[in-house]
């Protein structure tokens, strides 16, 4: 466990999770995962398909028995899931409210199933916007539906915000809405929000830690200004090529005119500055090189 960790751990993990496993008939989903998440976190799980992020996601939301130890707010989602669940809000896709649901009877339903609701809070929300009380979701376009979603989530106070690929199927607009509105609007130092999505760059600016799932392994779990002093790009030309190679890259791609575009891991980047310009790597980037051969 790195300092950053230690000083998580010290602070009272909203998750805890020590050889977290979770095994179906034919397949090991997670294997033996150890994890932390602090309070006053935006943390994302990113990982392809079938590495392991959904049944995490389950796991610590009491939907799926597993092996190994988690604590979620100090409690085991196994045995104590109802109480865990007064304090916890999921979304799995803003896109799946039912199209017949009026705004009013949203707003009456989740009041009736989440106990820290607040009803007045959402209204507030809503008085901003187009949305009246007998407006159907088959009547709303995408953006509509994306500020009711956003209102009812942001009236629980929940202290931990579980989001599962929650802009799936909206365009790039309502996208960058829906989590700039979660920033400005939910997001303070006492929630801590989970969010796994394949749209990795749009959520990097507002992430302050990052989990990579690999198999069902945490192969990486850093802060994000950990990551940008841990690794690095850099843009090399022809000449300096092999250079650059023999510094031990983890990765390279080819760009047009003879440019090379090569990632190092805990290389100083005063050392590779002298081959070509340096920068910090993208997280899709840095992503893509450390899930290599997983597609294979």
């Amino acid at each position: 466990m790195n300092a950053a960790q230690s000083h998580i751990a010290d602070a009272g993990a909203v998750v805890s999770a020590r050889g977290l496993r979770k095994a179906y008939k034919n397949k090991v989903a997670v294997a033996g995962a150890d994890f932390e998440i602090g309070s006053g976190r935006i943390v994302g799980l990113i990982g392809p398909n079938g590495a392991g992020k959904t049944t995490a996601l389950k796991a610590i939301l009491g939907l799926t028995p597993f092996e190994g130890e988690l604590r979620v707010l100090g409690k085991d989602p196994r045995t104590q899931r109802d109480e865990l669940m007064n304090e916890v809000c999921f979304i799995a896709d803003v896109a799946v409210l039912p199209r017949w649901i009026r705004v009013g009877e949203a707003i009456d339903f989740v009041a009736g199933v989440h106990p820290r609701f607040d009803r007045a809070r959402c209204e507030r929300f809503l008085a901003n916007t187009q949305l009246t009380p007998k407006l159907r979701v088959r009547e709303m376009s995408k953006g509509m539906i994306v500020q009711l979603h956003l209102a009812l989530v942001m009236a629980i106070d929940a202290r931990l915000l579980v989001l599962d690929e929650p802009t799936l199927g909206l365009d790039i607009l309502y996208r960058k809405q829906f989590y700039q509105r979660l920033l400005e609007d939910y997001f303070d130092e006492d929630k801590t929000i989970l969010v796994t999505t394949h749209q990795v760059e749009e959520i990097e600016h507002i992430l302050t830690d990052v989990l990579f799932i690999r198999d069902g392994r945490i192969v990486l779990d850093a802060p994000m200004d950990e990551v940008a002093d841990r690794y690095t790009e850099i843009l090399v030309g022809a000449d300096a090529l092999e250079a650059a190679r023999a510094m031990g890259p983890i990765d390279e791609r080819a760009l047009p005119f003879g440019k090379t575009v090569l990632l190092y891991d805990g290389v100083p980047r005063s050392t590779l500055a002298a081959l070509g310009e340096t920068r910090n790597p993208g997280l899709a980037d840095l992503f893509v090189a450390t899930m290599k051969g997983t597609y294979a």
